[in-house]
Parts: C-alpha cells; sequence; structure tokens
C-alpha cells in the first residue's frame, strides 16, 4: 500500500490547529501589532527605492533613516554607527571577515559556547591559515579570561548565551582586548531588548542586533561599529549602507526592525523585572515537582527570561514528546531520533548524559503567571512518565 503524502496546505492547516503554549521565545518572538502596523504601508503604497532621488524613494529613504535613529537610540550609538543587514548570521559574518580582512591581527579569540553564526565563520578564517584561541568556560558557563594577549588579537564573545541565558563578561574582555591593541565584536542577539545594552558601557568595537529576537521580522538585522572602524565588505554590489552592505535595502523589516526597538526601550527594565519574576516562579514549581532537577547556568547572571534545566534520569527531548501542550526546545541537536547532548552545557563540565536532559524555557512579552502555572504541570507530569517507563 502506497503512503499518503501530505499537502503543504494540510501540514499548514495541522499547525493551525494545534495550539501549544510557547515557551521559545529565544528562538524567535511573534511581531508586536506596532511592528506590523508600522511596517504594512512599506509593503503598499511606499515601495519606492531608498536610493531613487524621486519622492518615491526620499519616502523610503527617509523610513530607513528613521529608523537607524531608533536602533542607535537602544544601544546609546551614533545614527551614521548602525549599518542594516539580512540578520545576525550577516552581521557576525560581516564584523569577522570584514574585520579580520580590513586590518592585520595576531589571531581570533572566541569562547567555546559561540553561535554557529560566529563559529562558522571563524572556523573559515582557520581554515585561510587564521590562528584561534577557543576560550573555556566555567561550572556555571561564564567564559574564562586570560591575563592578556600577546599581539592584538580580533576577539568575539556574545553578549549571552542563547541555550542558558547566562551574560558573559563582554567588558572585562574588552579591557584586555584594547590594551593589546585590537578589536571586540559581541553577538548580543539574545540581550537587544532583554537587558540595557550600551556600546559605549561594554567597549565594543562591533555589536550584532538580530531582529526576530526581538519582536521584529525575520530576515533582518543591524550591526553597529564604532566610528572609525571599518570593516571590508563581505558581499560586493552597490554603495548602500555606507559601501558595506550593498543590495536595496529590506525597507519594510527595517521599518519594523527600528519600531521594536522603540518599543523595547520604553518599558525595558519593567519588562525585564516581570519576566525575571516568571522565570523563577517557574523555577520554583518545578523544582517543588521534579528532584534532582539542574538549573544551567546557576549562580552566574542570566537573561531574565530565560530557564535552562536538566531533568534527571530522562531526555529533553523525551520530555517535550510527552508534553504537546508546550512548545519549548532542548538546546540539543538530534540525529536519527537521538539526542546528542549540546556542546553548550558539555562545555560546562555536565556529562553527556546529564546534559541530554535538558530543556530550554524561554519566557515573552504574552507569558503569564497561568503559563507558568500550566508549565510546571504538564512539564513535570511528563518528566514522571518519562521515568516511569524506562
Amino acid at each position: 500500500m502506497s503512503q499518503r503524502v501530505t499537502r503543504p496546505l494540510e501540514l499548514l492547516q495541522g499547525a493551525a490547529m494545534a495550539d501549544p503554549l510557547y515557551l521559545d521565545f529565544n528562538a524567535t518572538t511573534p511581531l508586536l501589532p506596532e511592528v506590523v502596523d508600522a511596517m504594512l504601508p512599506y509593503l503598499r503604497e511606499h515601495f519606492g527605492n531608498p536610493s531613487s532621488g524621486h519622492v518615491y524613494g526620499r519616502r523610503a529613504k527617509d523610513a530607513v533613516e528613521l529608523a537607524r535613529h531608533r536602533v542607535a537610540a537602544l544601544l546609546g550609538a551614533m545614527p551614521d554607527e548602525v549599518l542594516f543587514t539580512s540578520g545576525g548570521t550577516e552581521a557576525n559574518n560581516l564584523a569577522l571577515i570584514g574585520l579580520w580582512g580590513a586590518q592585520r591581527f595576531s589571531g581570533l579569540v572566541v569562547s567555546v559556547v559561540e553561535h554557529p553564526a560566529t563559529l562558522a565563520p571563524v572556523a573559515r578564517l582557520e581554515r585561510e591559515g587564521a590562528r584561534v584561541v577557543r576560550l573555556p568556560v566555567d561550572a556555571a558557563g561564564v567564559t574564562v579570561l586570560p591575563t592578556g594577549f600577546d599581539g592584538a588579537p580580533l576577539a568575539s564573545l556574545m553578549h549571552a548565551n542563547n541555550e542558558t541565558g547566562v551574560v558573559q563578561p563582554v567588558r572585562a574582555l574588552a579591557e584586555l582586548v584594547h590594551a593589546a591593541g585590537g578589536l571586540l565584536h559581541t553577538d548580543a542577539s539574545q540581550t537587544v531588548g532583554k537587558l540595557p545594552v550600551d556600546v559605549r558601557a561594554l567597549d565594543v568595537d562591533a555589536l550584532t542586533v538580530c531582529a526576530h529576537k526581538l519582536y521584529a521580522p525575520k530576515g533582518v538585522g543591524a550591526l553597529y561599529v564604532r566610528a572609525g572602524v571599518t570593516p571590508a565588505p563581505v558581499l560586493l554590489g552597490a554603495g548602500h549602507e555606507r559601501g558595506l552592505r550593498p543590495g536595496t535595502e529590506n525597507v519594510a523589516s527595517i521599518v519594523g526592525l527600528g519600531v521594536a526597538c522603540e518599543v523595547a526601550q520604553r518599558g525595558l527594565l519593567a519588562e525585564a523585572e516581570r519576566l525575571e519574576g516568571l522565570r523563577d516562579e517557574l523555577l520554583s514549581q518545578l523544582a517543588a515537582r521534579v528532584p534532582g532537577l539542574r538549573v544551567n547556568g546557576a549562580g552566574a547572571p542570566r537573561l531574565p527570561n530565560t530557564l535552562s534545566v536538566r531533568f534527571p534520569h530522562a531526555e529533553g527531548g523525551q520530555v517535550l514528546a510527552r508534553a504537546p501542550g508546550i512548545a519549548a526546545s532542548t538546546g540539543s541537536a538530534c540525529h536519527d531520533g537521538h539526542e546528542t547532548a549540546s556542546s553548550v552545557i558539555r562545555a560546562m563540565g555536565v556529562p553527556p548524559l546529564e546534559a541530554a536532559g535538558t530543556v530550554r524555557l524561554s519566557l515573552g512579552r504574552s507569558t503569564t503567571a497561568a503559563d507558568v502555572a500550566f508549565a510546571a504541570q504538564h512539564l513535570s507530569e511528563a518528566w514522571a512518565r518519562c521515568v516511569a517507563g524506562r
């Protein structure tokens, strides 16, 4: 008997019918209503090319520049220090490959828990002859810094880890790197919009923003580059974005990013405090129901919305599979139906079998106290079923 082929429309209808509680805001966020409303005119009537000299082009260009000012304001930067990209991955590539190609460095420095969007361009540069130093992390997931550097390095350290939420010592590394005459980039994809991010206070030379992590569209991002620092372009073409990122601007999405930054700036501290309270309550309720539950990154400063926990005697993927009412992630890769422990968690010294029990729960603007209670109950019941069936 031939197997029935599921059509794309049926897949979409099935996805629409399912309505689990969303606790994966570190993966992506929904668009804010204000963001959608701001974008719509630039998907309809204001369709001009920002490089065109007529009124249609000027309207688009004005919208892009307003968004640039809004992003800069959230970061404590000057507008002409902000470049728009297609997302966080391109921003990381432009920062690392671009800066490496623009001047001579003694080597590259990264932590072992960076996102693949950083590790992949670093690996490419290593294949091309760059000397790479990979900094370890301690048991809490905090990067262990060296006492200094021989020569002037190009360094990259994420502001907060996407899996554990652990905030990294970016400012301390900046002091070491600058004392050696080098430059520092930070991937702030997970912190912009969740924590105060000030490029002057961090003293970074480049910083990545990913729009879809702060309630703006996918396919757009930004790179802060300190005035006086100029990366070589990675893409070649016309003179858009000061000649550093060629290609006609994605006007509607850039507008959305600008509005999302403005909204984030208005209520940043209050929302962070609210989410931290909900995160801690979720941990309290889970720990009361799951003996032996462990927190990844315990004792370290963490994102207010992120709770990475290890369920004992069960794989994280099995727990989530038995809790269909929860949409969350494990932070692990799954190959041929078998989970492999996350390299981030293993780098913290957690044994592989324990690390495989990790579930990442990341909260967002729509998360409520009722959601926390629901999640704690359903996840603990799912864990109990896993343990009973092993």
